[in-house]
């Protein structure tokens, strides 16, 4: 069981929060852009691929549409001590897909060939996968997945929705068994993951034995509830110490990112967390609006201890 790849949500500090009460088989990577580690805001996204030794095995994913850039940051992924590479081949997100990149790639089977082979030119001995979706406007499983499978990729992890329905309608895990066909006829050493709308772990377990796919990847489940790979229920106290200790851990992987004031930059960054966390209880609501206008982690664990008084 792995956690997916979420732009925003896996940085380090909430991997580091993973390590320590939930972790995944493997962690994952936000996604980087192959295009921006050769641009001027290169010194802005290499903090993306910073990681620990306690988080191996540990994949980078990286989107774009130039397979000349995606050889060179293969390499740079390589250097770095990764143990596999994973390509975006579908984030519905518009920007993402005006460069011709993430979902945009299954318009595209011929550029996801090119860029697969570049990844490959460049990553030495790396593992490769992709994460993609069963099709752009439709189910297109029989035409796309093919593509993909044709070039002897390690993994192949499909959301199973279309770019079109993004996150509004259920995953169609019965198609993941069409999937496995495909693979077994195609690419039988290509190990096939499913994603979407699994909520735990023993929901997670229980689609793998009845799909047969080698794994299950889980997103935003993990984001509501960060013990989901331990299976614990915590209680009110706990999940907002959790808050705090997250907070506390965010400043420090972050203080070289201050202003004038010796504010971070980047904290509302962090509210989004917020959100997942301070749900389901008496005064979450409240809390949680309280917690949106704070600047530091001390002023979140002021306000959560002033809240957990009896």
């Amino acid at each position: 069981m792995t956690i997916a790849p979420m732009s925003g949500i896996t940085d380090a500090a909430f991997r580091h929060m993973l390590l320590k009460y939930g972790r995944p088989d493997v962690f994952w990577t936000e996604f980087v852009s192959a295009d921006g580690l050769f641009s001027r805001g290169k010194e802005k996204l290499l903090p993306y691929l910073k990681f620990i030794k306690a988080e191996h095995p540990i994949v980078a994913q990286i989107f774009g549409s130039n397979p000349d850039l995606f050889e060179k940051t293969a390499s740079i992924i390589e250097k770095l001590g990764f143990d596999g590479i994973d390509i975006n081949m579908g984030c519905p997100d518009r920007d993402i897909e005006k460069q011709g990149a993430g979902a945009a790639l299954i318009k595209n089977p011929e550029l996801a060939r090119q860029i697969i082979r570049a990844v490959r030119r460049g990553a030495g001995k790396l593992p490769i996968s992709v994460k993609t979706r069963i099709g752009y406007a439709k189910n297109e499983i029989s035409e796309w997945i093919p593509v993909l499978l044709g070039e002897n990729i390690a993994v192949l992890t499909v959301h199973l929705r279309t770019r079109e329905e993004r996150f509004n309608s259920p995953a169609h895990w019965e198609s993941a068994k069409q999937i496995i066909k495909l693979r077994d006829r195609l690419a039988p050493g290509t190990l096939i993951f499913g994603n979407g709308d699994v909520k735990s772990l023993e929901r997670a377990r229980s689609l793998a034995i009845k799909t047969g796919l080698d794994g299950i990847m889980i997103g935003r489940g993990v984001l509501e509830n960060p013990w989901f790979f331990s299976e614990k229920s915590p209680k009110t106290k706990e999940r907002l110490n959790f808050v705090i200790e997250h907070a506390k851990v965010f400043e420090k992987l972050n203080k070289h990112n201050l202003d004038k004031k010796g504010n971070l930059k980047n904290f509302d960054s962090l509210k989004k967390y917020f959100k997942s966390y301070v749900a389901g209880f008496s005064g979450a609501r409240d809390l949680r609006d309280h917690l949106m206008k704070t600047k530091s982690a001390v002023e979140v664990k002021t306000i959560i201890k002033d809240f957990l008084k009896p």
